[in-house]
């Protein structure tokens, strides 16, 4: 079992900053693969960006040159620092955390980006 907790949501004006950390307790040894979501109202959920526990990074073509993912073994924490935010960036924000036998999903943090 993996438990997973996130936090750094907040309201934030267009063209501000946050950091979302998810942080990782339990069966963290299994994870092999860190991806964060959001789902804004009445849309789908989409995937944002993900991080291998090699290290390796990839991200959506929105937020490409904006955000960062990044992890930190030491303290079981990955974090996605999210920069130039737009309106369109508001939706909840999850964390998931994939072993080879299942996923597993935090509670999710609200992110809104308005002026």
């Amino acid at each position: 079992q993996v438990q997973l907790v996130e936090s750094g949501g907040g309201l934030v004006q267009p063209g501000g900053s946050l950091r979302l950390s998810c942080a990782a307790s339990g069966s963290i040894f299994s994870i092999y693969v860190t991806r964060w979501y959001r789902q804004a109202p009445g849309k789908q959920r989409e995937l944002v960006a993900g991080i291998t526990s090699g290290g390796m990074a990839n991200y959506a073509g929105s937020v490409k040159g904006r955000f960062s993912i990044s992890r930190d073994n030491a303290k079981n924490t990955v974090y996605l620092q999210m920069n130039n935010l737009k309106p369109e960036d508001t939706a909840v924000y999850y964390c998931n955390a994939a072993t080879v036998t299942r996923g597993y999903w935090g509670q999710g943090t609200q992110v809104t980006v308005s002026s």
